[in-house]
């Protein structure tokens, strides 16, 4: 029989499931009677922890909300799933000082096998540029709408154990529609890894195509041993979460400024515009006209954009935001009177965001 500090333990982490529990499949689990199993139960009452006794011919246990929280007990997976979530939520502005004193809480208890592994996760939280709400006005790209594959801890612990290690990593890397590797095996000198809207990225230099690239974690399939020890090469820019801003907007990651930024005066009050440019800058001429100077990837994307504002466009700048419109009225034009698909005219806009360099 299990000592009763292990075994009240071992309840607790029994109760911490979902679900309820008879008096009978408890004294089961823990090789106990049903009278020890009332009498541990007892005992983490008064430890504080708020446990609801339920009706029924063997009785019953849950786990309830209580007024304060008791301490938790979490197994290994857990555990690092959870230091792995308040390290990312301490890059948060509004988070960050409970995170990182939440974290070193939770570092301080774990076992060193657990320490070490959260202690090689080197993570960047790169925020958003600006949020809003998914309206029509806005050109930058909108947060992955299909759901990325599961990344679990293990993964993400040997990424960062990689990253932190300097050590070269190869990987499969799957394709958006399949889960087969598209091509040879990526052979990288990885530097970061970060979350970017919710999914996880590794940014490395890509040896056979001597350049950066970011790479989606849940497209990465790592082969094992991972190669040898590098020197960490300058990321362009120098900061991480410029550099991500900056690629994700069709640029070479030096800047974070659009590749293509147009001003125009709207037909709405700037109060109507505002919310739904986050990226721009609103200015109010009266009211109901308001200029607008906004950026996106192409022009074409950043004529597109406006035109869905539904109202009257005095297009200032720079001319080739007014070639696009011409280009896009020529299509609409075409689409409206029923033709095939074609480019319409225009020249020296870019058709669409920049292809994802492989």
């Amino acid at each position: 029989m299990q000592k009763t500090s292990s075994r009240l333990l071992t309840l607790l982490s029994l109760l911490q499931t979902p679900r309820d529990w008879s008096g009978d499949d408890l004294a089961g689990r823990l090789g106990i009677t049903a009278r020890t199993v009332r009498r541990d139960i007892g005992r983490l009452r008064e430890l504080g922890y708020p446990i609801r006794a339920l009706k029924g011919p063997s009785g019953g246990y849950r786990l309830a909300a209580g007024s304060r929280l008791p301490p938790l007990l979490f197994d290994d997976g857990q555990a690092v799933a959870l230091a792995l979530a308040l390290r990312a939520a301490a890059a948060d502005p509004a988070l960050g000082e409970d995170a990182a004193r939440a974290l070193a809480t939770v570092r301080q208890v774990l076992p060193p096998r657990l320490r070490q592994r959260v202690d090689m996760l080197r993570i960047t939280a790169v925020p958003p540029p600006g949020t809003a709400p998914a309206a029509p006005s806005s050109s930058a790209p909108a947060a992955p709408s299909s759901p990325a594959a599961p990344v679990g801890t293990r993964l993400l612990a040997e990424l960062g154990r990689v990253v932190r290690a300097r050590e070269e990593l190869r990987f499969d890397y799957c394709g958006p529609d399949t889960d087969g590797p598209a091509g040879p095996p990526r052979r990288t000198q990885p530097h970061h890894l970060l979350t970017w809207h919710g999914r996880w990225y590794v940014i490395a230099w890509d040896l056979d195509r001597a350049d950066w690239r970011t790479f989606r974690v849940d497209r990465m399939r790592p082969r094992v041993p991972t190669g040898r020890r590098f020197t960490p090469r300058a990321l362009p820019g120098r900061d991480v979460a410029a550099f991500v801003t900056g690629r994700f907007r069709g640029t070479d990651g030096t800047g974070t400024d659009w590749p293509c930024r147009g001003e125009v005066v709207l037909g709405l009050p700037g109060r109507a515009v505002a919310p739904f440019a986050p990226d721009g800058v609103v200015e109010e001429l009266g009211p109901d006209r308001c200029r607008l100077t906004l950026g996106s990837w192409s022009w074409t994307g950043l004529a597109a954009a406006l035109g869905r504002f539904d109202t009257d466009i005095q297009v200032i700048g720079p001319p080739e935001l007014a070639d696009a419109f011409t280009m896009l009225a020529a299509r609409y034009a075409k689409a409206g009177a029923g033709g095939g698909t074609g480019a319409g005219g225009g020249g020296g806009t870019r058709p669409g965001p920049p292809r994802r360099r492989r």
